[in-house]
């Protein structure tokens, strides 16, 4: 039996990972209609290791709290800033979220109550982590074929992002997602085309069997 797709939603699927960006500027033209539901439906079918599903997503709807996270980046940002003497002048010229134009924002944690899944956790127990990864990765990808722009946030401290949601104390902000229609999507990664760092060569990334002597390591960027 054959279960490979149709040609061109093979196509579609290697396009969507190739062209999808990590989006900081945003237009104020209306999101599709029923987009949100279905980004949330894209992550709600993402693989999770041992099906714990450990994803949680709090949709900002309040305009005074969405402030309120946008000063915790700026925070955030300022001190990523002072721990990089050598590029801080070209830091600060980053824009690093989209917070004040996106039409939606969406805070991703993991969810309380996760250290009693032990099923594929014992020995790597930030698998929770990569599982929640996938579900973001799910909406980008899905956003990206939709032409809306996804930005991933991660300027910002977990526990003050986690006390101003009145999260459970063992639950983890790992994002914040800016949604957003965009006027175009770049032919290259933001930070790629700056000169900040640029994506490396698969030589470099893929190996065979055991690790090479002469591995290169991921040139520093700070």
């Amino acid at each position: 039996m054959n279960h490979r797709f149709p040609q061109d939603k093979i196509d579609a699927i290697y396009e969507a990972i190739q062209a999808r960006r990590d989006i900081r500027e945003f237009n104020q033209e209306p999101l599709p209609e029923g987009l949100m539901d279905r980004l949330f439906q894209a992550a709600h079918f993402a693989p999770s290791v041992g099906y714990m599903q450990p994803w949680r997503l709090l949709h900002i709807k309040n305009p005074k709290l969405r402030s309120k996270i946008a000063e915790l980046v700026e925070h955030e940002r300022l001190t990523t800033a002072e721990q990089l003497p050598s590029r801080q002048r070209d830091f600060l010229k980053l824009k690093v979220e989209g917070l004040s134009s996106c039409q939606e924002v969406v805070v991703i944690s993991l969810m309380h109550g996760r250290e009693a899944h032990i099923f594929g956790r014992r020995t790597m127990p930030e698998m929770d982590l990569a599982s929640a990864s996938c579900a973001i990765q799910n909406m980008w990808l899905a956003a990206r074929a939709e032409g809306v722009g996804l930005g991933w946030v991660s300027f910002f401290d977990p526990h003050a992002l986690a006390d101003l949601l009145k999260m459970p104390r063992d639950a983890t902000p790992i994002a914040i997602l800016c949604i957003g229609c965009v006027d175009s999507f770049p032919d290259k990664p933001l930070l790629d085309t700056l000169g900040w760092g640029q994506r490396l060569q698969m030589a470099d990334v893929v190996y065979t069997d055991t690790w090479p002597e002469n591995a290169k390591s991921t040139p520093v960027s700070y």
